[in-house]
């Protein structure tokens, strides 16, 4: 069993939002901010600030939110960041 994180960018304060599950965090991180896929919806729209995640101890199961929340209205998702992030602040800004 693998575990995975659970994950939220975005471009900016209220703007655009991305969800997303990998294994790995902050490498995951490091490649939207370092546009690694430049053709990405992420590299596109300028979207790269960590303002959530959760980890799981599987996976599937960090893939089984990930599809509950891609259909959630995008107010759900904001009162998701903000309940715990509500300056909407780069959780990943120490990290690289």
């Amino acid at each position: 069993m693998q575990s995975g994180y659970l994950y939220i960018l975005a471009s900016k304060r209220n703007g655009t939002l991305y969800v997303g599950v990998t294994s790995n965090l902050e490498q995951r991180v490091w490649q939207h901010k370092n546009k690694t896929f430049p053709d990405s919806f992420t590299s596109k729209y300028n979207i790269n600030s960590l303002v959530w995640s959760d980890y799981f101890d599987d996976i599937s199961e960090a893939i089984k939110r990930e599809k509950q929340i891609k259909k959630w209205k995008r107010s759900w998702k904001i009162n998701l960041i903000e309940k715990d992030n509500p300056n909407w602040d780069d959780l990943s800004a120490e990290w690289i």
